[in-house]
C-alpha cells in the first residue's frame, strides 16, 4: 500500500489522499476513511490511476457526487476515486449530447434545457454525477436514463476502454450490468434527446423540482431514496401506513416527510441506518409479507 501511494503522489494524476473520511463526500455525511482517495484530474490520469490499482492487486471504487451510497463507518479498503472536475466535458452536437461521468446530473438537464433540448427534464432534482446515473439507471418521475442514452463510454479493470450500447448496458430497475457483471467506470455518455420548446421545458423542470423541495427532506443529510418499491406496491407508502415515519435509531431518522428517506437527523452513523433499514424490513414484512429490498448502495468493511 505504502509503495502504490507513492507511486500514485509521483504520477501527478489529480489529488491523493490517505485515510480521507468519506462522510466528507456523502450526501447523507457518513462514512469512514478511504485508505486511499484519489480525484483524477482527467480520464489519461484515472487510466493511470487504475494501471497502478491493477499493478498492486488494490480494492477500488468509483464514486461521484455520493448520492445513493451508504458507506459502513469502518470506510473503505484500498482506493476510492471520485470523478468530477476534469471528467466533465460537455460536447452538443444538435439533439445528441456527449457528456462526462464526472459532470453533475442537475447542472446538466438545467443547462441543456436552456438550450430547449427535452429528456432529461426528470433528473431535474437528483443530485448524483452522469457516470453514477447510468450506473444505476437513475430515473424519476416516471422516465430514467435507460430512456434515453445512446451508449456509454466504460473503462474496466483491465485497462480497456469500451463504448456499451443501451442494450449492452442491460438496463433494468434501478440497475445496469457495470454493478455486478462487468464492473466499470462511466466516463462518457452519449444521449439522443428532442427539440423542444425552451419555456416548456424549463417549466417542466422546475414543477419536477418543487415537487421535490415539498415532499423530499432535502433540508437534511440523506442518500435519496432507501428502498426499491416492490410494485405494484410503493416504498414510502407502505412505510407511511406501518406508522414508521419520524422513528429513529440513534442519529438516524425516517423522515416526517416522506417514508422512503432515511435523514442524518444529528451525528448518525451507518450502524444507525442499517438497523433502521434492518427494522423497516422487519415490520414491513410482518405487517404485510413484502420483503423490502433497499435501492441505496451500502458498501465498505463489514
Amino acid at each position: 500500500m505504502v509503495e502504490a501511494v507513492k507511486e500514485l503522489q509521483e504520477l501527478n494524476i489529480g489529488k491523493v489522499k490517505i485515510n480521507e473520511p468519506l462522510a466528507h463526500h456523502t450526501t447523507i455525511k457518513i462514512g469512514g476513511p478511504a485508505d486511499i482517495f484519489i480525484e483524477p484530474s482527467s480520464v489519461e490520469n484515472l487510466q493511470k490511476v487504475m494501471e497502478v490499482i491493477r499493478n498492486h492487486h488494490l480494492n477500488w471504487r468509483a464514486i461521484g457526487r455520493g448520492s445513493n451510497l451508504l458507506v459502513s463507518d469502518k470506510g473503505i479498503e484500498g482506493v476510492v476515486l471520485k470523478l468530477g472536475n476534469g471528467i466533465d466535458s460537455l460536447e452538443i452536437n444538435g439533439t445528441e449530447i456527449t457528456v462526462g461521468g464526472g459532470h453533475s446530473l442537475v447542472s446538466l438537464s438545467t443547462l441543456i434545457s436552456k438550450k430547449g433540448l427535452s429528456g432529461l427534464e426528470f433528473a431535474s432534482g437528483i443530485p448524483g454525477s452522469v457516470g453514477g446515473a447510468v450506473y444505476m439507471n437513475a430515473g424519476a418521475h416516471g422516465s430514467d436514463i435507460s430512456k434515453v442514452l445512446t451508449k456509454a463510454h466504460i473503462l474496466f479493470l483491465d485497462g480497456s476502454m469500451e463504448w456499451l450500447s443501451n442494450e449492452e448496458l442491460e438496463f433494468s430497475y434501478r440497475t445496469s450490468i457495470l454493478q455486478n457483471k462487468r464492473p466499470g467506470i462511466v466516463v462518457e455518455a452519449v444521449f439522443q434527446l428532442e427539440a423542444g420548446e425552451k419555456n416548456s421545458i424549463v417549466a417542466q423542470m422546475q414543477k419536477n423540482k418543487d415537487y421535490r423541495k415539498e415532499t423530499q427532506p432535502w433540508n437534511f443529510p440523506c442518500a435519496g431514496s432507501i428502498f426499491r418499491n416492490p410494485l405494484p406496491n410503493y416504498a414510502g407508502k407502505l412505510i407511511e401506513v406501518a406508522g414508521l415515519k419520524g422513528f429513529s435509531i440513534g442519529g438516524a431518522k425516517i423522515s416526517e416527510m416522506h417514508g422512503n428517506f432515511i435523514v442524518n437527523a444529528g451525528n448518525a452513523t451507518a450502524g444507525d441506518v442499517l438497523a433502521l433499514i434492518q427494522h423497516v424490513k422487519d415490520t414491513i414484512y410482518h405487517l404485510y409479507q413484502i420483503k423490502m429490498e433497499t435501492e441505496v448502495e451500502i458498501i465498505g468493511r463489514k
